[in-house]
């Protein structure tokens, strides 16, 4: 069986294949997110603590946690779970996978380095690999060199060197939510621009609204003449008769 064991403080991984069914069988029975001694795999990782993360089998299906099992069963699965990606809204479908305990027919366990022991593993736990992609919010970025407000985070964004047709070429991210004062003079430009908005829509509203009641008033007094001229026509008729 091969071993694939992670130490997330170094970014590293290592491989290694155990064929000593004596040392396997102290992973048997075992699950998802149950911890290892390390000197059950090998006297170089004495003092070492692993924790199961997971696996394939000899036919490649993924180890799923929950599936309490060491066999390979068929769930229907929907988006949102693990070994599934849906390709269309509120789609299911029925997938293989495996269970989440140790068993032989597994092909790769992995493991992840929780807590370090006394000896360094040459090569793995002794060197660092520096982090490829940094984060590009710029708070986060201040998390991470714990810098404050009033530092320059430009200066402390992670790039790269790159060569591209035959020239150096450095790549560095967009910082994203970076408060400048041209960010804080177009705010201030939105600002005033609704409240302008804001102020004419009001106006607009009132003189329409003073224009209705006008042309109410206009309705009730060109009604209010013509049925005086009724009313007088009237009186006028019946004084002839």
């Amino acid at each position: 069986m091969k071993i694939n064991i992670a130490y997330p403080a170094t970014g590293n991984q290592k491989f290694i294949d155990i064929d000593d069914e004596k040392k396997l069988r102290t992973l048997y029975e075992k699950r998802i997110s149950q911890e290892v001694n390390g000197e059950d795999l090998g006297e170089e990782f004495a003092g070492y603590i692993f924790r199961i993360s997971g696996g394939n089998d000899k036919q490649g299906f993924p180890m799923k946690q929950g599936v309490l099992t060491n066999t390979r069963v068929r769930l229907l699965l929907k988006d949102g779970v693990s070994c599934y990606r849906a390709r269309r809204v509120g789609e299911r479908k029925r997938k293989s996978v495996r269970g989440c305990i140790v068993g032989a027919d597994l092909a790769v366990l992995n493991l992840v380095i929780i807590k370090k022991g006394d000896n360094e593993i040459e090569g793995f736990t002794d060197v660092s690999i520096p982090k490829r992609l940094g984060p590009k919010r710029a708070n986060k970025i201040r998390n991470l060199f714990n810098l404050t407000k009033a530092d320059d985070v430009r200066k402390y964004v992670i790039a790269r060197t790159i060569e591209k047709k035959g020239k150096t070429v450095t790549k560095r991210p967009k910082i994203q939510r970076l408060v400048t004062p041209v960010t804080i003079r177009r705010k201030a430009q939105r600002e005033t621009k609704a409240k302008k908005a804001l102020e004419n829509s009001k106006a607009e509203a009132a003189a329409y609204t003073a224009l209705v009641h006008k042309r109410i008033a206009e309705q009730k007094e060109a009604r209010r003449s013509e049925i005086s001229k009724r009313r007088s026509s009237r009186r006028a008729s019946s004084k002839r008769e």
